[in-house]
């Protein structure tokens, strides 16, 4: 009988994967070799390490932790509009924004009415092929959760409580083409987190295909 089942039962579907909006834990990508990622990004293969979720008042958005070769992590999300652009962010590190700029005029974003303008000093070997000359801010104190679930398959809660994510404000600057920015998280303990951001056609990513 067991062997009829076998004999009779369907195929299992290897699974297909095109779109980024599907990648889930274990997948790859491979990026494209194009001179105008940075080094780290150019020609490597990424495995995605865990999905995230991050809700705003009119939209959530799935971040994709990206692991690659390197100790280094990458983050990446869709920035969906008229067209839509793969979103790569470089968590940096507090010498990295001491390097990247003035202290005193960084200190400018998180005063009302949140109108910084942002010029770089000095890149290093982190940021180099990530930050821009001039910045001006966009966004200010957006109010933001955190989940750490993949809200595709994941009910979000929408209590407070220990399920309702990890409340945090956001603000943002961009270059003045907007193919670069700068993501800022202050977090209800005051925990701040820089993020230098990465805008790029779908078509930087070469490949996809199921992890194991």
């Amino acid at each position: 009988m067991s062997f009829l089942k076998r004999m009779f039962s369907k195929p299992v579907q290897e699974r297909k994967l095109s779109n980024v909006k599907d990648l889930t834990v274990n997948d790859i990508i491979v990026m494209s070799d194009s001179f105008g990622l940075p080094e780290a990004l150019r020609a490597q293969e990424f495995q995605v390490s865990a999905v995230n979720s991050y809700e705003f008042e009119h939209n959530t958005q799935t971040e994709w932790v990206l692991q690659g070769n390197n100790d280094i992590q990458f983050f990446l999300t869709l920035d969906e509009d008229d067209k839509t652009y793969l979103k790569f962010s470089l968590k940096i590190l507090h010498q990295d924004v001491e390097s990247l700029f003035d202290l005193e005029q960084f200190s400018t974003i998180f005063d009302d009415p949140g109108q910084a303008q942002l010029e770089r000093q000095t890149d290093n070997t982190t940021t180099s092929g990530w930050s821009d000359d001039l910045y001006r801010q966009r966004v200010f104190a957006q109010v933001g959760f955190f989940h750490r679930k993949d809200h595709r398959k994941d009910t979000l809660s929408q209590y407070e409580g220990k399920d309702s994510g990890e409340q945090f404000e956001l603000y943002a600057l961009y270059n003045e083409d907007q193919d670069k920015g700068i993501d800022i998280e202050v977090w209800q303990d005051g925990d701040t987190e820089v993020f230098l951001t990465l805008f790029k056609p779908t078509t930087d990513i070469v490949d996809m295909y199921p992890g194991s």
